[in-house]
């Protein structure tokens, strides 16, 4: 949309993209442009089948052979025509010149090839360099992207690094080649909090040492506001709003930008507030005649000319456009629905005592999760926080009976888990229920939706047959909002959103009084999480049912929980009611934490506090504090030596630290 005098890295004009399947023509970009000036990161925004990977893969010309880019469409790099070049420039600009980082970076590696091999590779392909400089300068690369001990990570393979270390090392391959434009495709997906922050902070670093212009693809709204300068927002295959980002998330100008940004659970916000808005409707399936603003079917300000007429780009702003006839009527504050009272029962449901798990790996035993307690009452929403292996999953597991505790006990109600009589295991099983992160492995590629729920509704209600199960199925559809069409067809055949919603109402086919959540919405769209997260509460309140809910997301979290129990390497190092854990004082680590966060207002000032070193091992965990490796805040010999004593702030949380409450929040004033 925007035009610049000086020649900018990128450009892109006009772009229209279809993918031919049979004898149709699907059109999934459509009249889209935008430029990236040198040095400057430009943010791509939407839901899932908007066209943003399809962007993204046009540049580097790696498009499906079933693609098809319109005449007219001119994609140019540094002044060099994209579209045009043969295949002796794309080998030269690919890896070198031009780099992209893909959001899997498990998959985008080499599972056969040691990571230094695989860094040194792209090197020589690029510069020509010896085997031994290629060497050299592939371990500078690693270091450069604060990966510890690049030797030592250069000899192992992909699966024996971590999510963010594999992220690094995607980047430290990018960047070998000192790259003009770099693009990030979803590249912090998936990670820790802390994890994110440190990618996203690498990248600002290495962004003004290299002068580096980069296309910056996500659909979290935060992390873009953090990092970019110019943000595009694609409906549909359309830009339909362009500006500087400060800008577009102070006062968004087109309903659709708009209402991302209100299904964003804001820093602080939470669920007795107000629901979530969320968008009706969903996106135009790919190929859709349009005629008309793409965005009209779901628009709450659109009027018959919406639907007929396609509204021009207009400028609104010294680099703002869009594309809208009523822009003037957005305003991004509106009447939000209230819940019905959220507050939980006193009785206590699940008691967690001295809960122990350890596993014997290659001849070595670890402990995943060690001598943790806490308890969850009836109706309770109790939210379970932590980097990747600090046990999360681990202790869901125990609960839901997929793993037996090493040592310490569960009670459900009046039954013992860890015994597990079997005549009360089909009632355990209707009563305790799981949501995992990725509806599509949990889910029967081969049944139809119906079967899948009718068959949970016999296994975990078996009194029910023939006509009531049936009424039993349409219950829980109805309830988690899916429409009768969907309950013919097959998972494939759904969006992600509602894929999800099969598998709550799965989940409570059998009136669960605790459903386990573990990363439900992590790889949402925010619209959809939105609505995935009021679902969530509506069934909280109308079932009077309880949920551990696992989460790295840290604003989720605090929209969602009544309590929340922080862990790291596998000990609870703070807990209490969520108000309390999200206030000064509180351990070092949940500070941390929520330093990490990202913000939807790009001007916040929120120091981020950073971790060094890397994450201990659970096989050789660090004596004393198991945090004083990396603690900011640490006093020394006494976090070294001795276990750290629980301590009471008196508002509501009580956390794991040597430090007193006291001594604590006056560090925190003195900052």
């Amino acid at each position: 949309m925007t035009t610049t005098l000086e020649q900018p890295t990128l450009a892109v004009r006009n772009l229209d993209i279809s993918y031919r399947r049979g004898t149709q023509e699907s059109p999934v970009v459509r009249d889209v442009s935008f430029t990236i000036r040198p040095g400057e990161a430009y943010g791509l925004v939407g839901e899932s089948g908007c066209g943003k990977t399809t962007v993204a893969m046009s540049i580097m010309r790696y498009l499906p052979d079933n693609a098809t880019v319109g005449d007219g469409s001119g994609i140019s790099f540094s002044g060099e025509d994209v579209l045009g070049a043969g295949k002796t420039a794309l080998r030269q600009w690919r890896g070198g010149r031009i780099a992209m980082v893909y959001q899997n970076p498990g998959a985008s590696l080499n599972p056969s090839m040691r990571v230094g091999a695989q860094v040194a590779e792209g090197i020589r392909v690029h510069s020509g360099l010896s085997g031994s400089e290629c060497k050299r300068k592939a371990l500078e690369m690693l270091a450069k992207v604060r990966i510890p001990d690049p030797e030592a990570v250069a000899a192992r393979y992909p699966h024996e690094l971590s999510g963010g270390q594999q992220q690094r090392v995607m980047i430290a391959m990018a960047l070998s080649g000192n790259p003009d434009l770099l693009v990030l495709d979803e590249p912090t997906t998936g990670l820790d909090a802390t994890v994110e922050a440190e990618v996203l902070e690498l990248i600002r670093q290495l962004r003004e040492e290299f002068h580096t212009a980069v296309l910056f693809i996500s659909h979290n709204l935060g992390i873009v506001a953090q990092i970019c300068d110019r943000v595009g927002v694609l409906y549909a295959g359309r830009l339909v709003e362009e500006a500087p980002a400060a800008e577009l998330f102070a006062a968004p100008q087109h309903p659709y930008t708009r209402d991302l940004l209100r299904s964003v659970p804001r820093h602080g916000v939470t669920k007795t507030a107000g629901m979530l808005a969320t968008i009706p409707g969903s996106l135009p399936a790919p190929g859709t005649a349009l005629s008309g603003c793409p965005y009209a079917a779901r628009c709450e300000l659109a009027t018959e000319r919406c639907h007929t007429e396609t509204p021009p780009v207009e400028t609104v702003g010294s680099e703002h456009a869009v594309s809208c006839f009523h822009h003037d009527e957005v305003a991004q504050d509106r009447a939000v629905e209230r819940f019905q009272d959220c507050a939980r029962e006193t009785e206590v449901l699940l008691e967690v005592r001295n809960l122990t798990k350890r596993y014997r790996t290659g001849g070595r035993e670890f402990t995943a999760v060690s001598d943790v307690s806490f308890e969850l009452h009836r109706g309770e929403v109790f939210g379970l926080v932590g980097e990747s292996g600090s046990g999360k999953t681990t202790i869901a597991k125990c609960i839901a009976g997929m793993t037996r505790p090493s040592e310490g006990a569960l009670r459900f109600e009046d039954v013992t888990l860890t015994k597990r009589p079997g005549r009360e295991e089909r009632t355990l099983r209707r009563k305790i229920q799981m949501v995992f992160q990725n509806p599509d492995n949990a889910l029967n590629p081969r049944h139809p939706v119906r079967r899948i729920i009718s068959r949970a509704v016999t296994l975990l209600n078996g009194r029910l047959r023939g006509q009531a199960r049936e009424d039993r199925v349409e219950e829980l559809t109805s309830s988690v909002r899916l429409e009768p069409r969907h309950l013919d067809v097959r998972p494939r055949a759904l969006s992600g959103g509602l894929k999800q919603r099969v598998a709550i109402a799965r989940a409570f086919a059998g009136e669960p009084s605790l459903v386990l959540c573990d990363e439900p919405v992590s790889a949402l769209d925010v619209s959809v999480q939105a609505a995935i997260l009021n679902l969530l509460v509506e069934l909280q309140v109308a079932k009077d049912v309880a949920y551990l809910f696992i989460s790295h997301d840290m604003s989720v979290v605090r929209y969602l929980a009544d309590r929340i129990g922080v862990l790291y390497l596998g000990q609870l190092v703070e807990i209490g009611t969520a108000d309390a854990v999200f206030q000064p004082p509180h351990h070092p680590y949940t500070e941390a934490l929520l330093s990490a966060a990202p913000d939807l207002d790009p001007g916040q000032t929120r120091e981020r506090i950073r971790l060094d070193g890397t994450y201990p091992s659970a096989s050789a965990p660090p004596s004393g504090c198991r945090f004083h490796t990396r603690c900011p805040r640490q006093l020394g010999e006494i976090c070294r030596t001795q276990e750290p004593p629980w301590q009471d702030t008196g508002k509501g949380n009580t956390y794991r630290c040597h430090i007193a409450p006291q001594d604590l929040l006056r560090r925190i004033k003195s900052e």
